[in-house]
């Protein structure tokens, strides 16, 4: 607060006040992972924010939203790689013995504890579906007809 920097004051202050009505509804202190949750859930908005502003030409606007992204994600942990997201695909579907696209339930389940706040899910969801798709189609290829 003292540095005069007011877009990082009121990204901090609206994080706090999102951690406290979590709280609230909860009726219960936050846990380190119910925190991360929230500053999560707050990027993941902005990112939204960001694609429905570029869309409509309100680069300003996105650019602030951005600003504001890059601020919440020096308060989370570092991101996965995508060579560390696919290796950890790789493990869940061994780890559930997953083998079609109707075990991608199994698979999220498994791994949505190691990912939280690391990487987007809709990334991970994109390439476990895409992992499931191609186990599935080599079982059917190995499969006499």
């Amino acid at each position: 607060m003292r540095s005069g920097d007011a877009l990082r004051r009121d990204v901090l202050r609206m994080a706090a006040n999102a951690a406290y009505n979590a709280e609230k509804r909860n009726q219960k202190p936050l846990t380190d992972d119910e925190f991360l949750a929230v500053l999560t859930r707050e990027v993941k908005t902005r990112r939204e924010s960001v694609d429905a502003y570029a869309k409509a030409g309100r680069q300003d606007l996105a650019a602030k939203e951005e600003a504001e992204i890059a601020i919440l994600d020096e308060y989370l942990p570092a991101a996965l790689s995508e060579q560390e997201i696919s290796s950890l695909v790789d493990e869940a579907v061994t780890a559930t013995g997953a083998t079609n696209p109707r075990d991608m339930g199994k698979v999220m389940a498994w791994l949505a504890p190691r990912i939280r706040g690391r990487a987007d899910g809709k990334v991970v969801s994109g390439l476990v579906a895409s992992r499931l798709a191609q186990a599935d189609l080599a079982a059917h290829d190995e499969s006499p007809h």
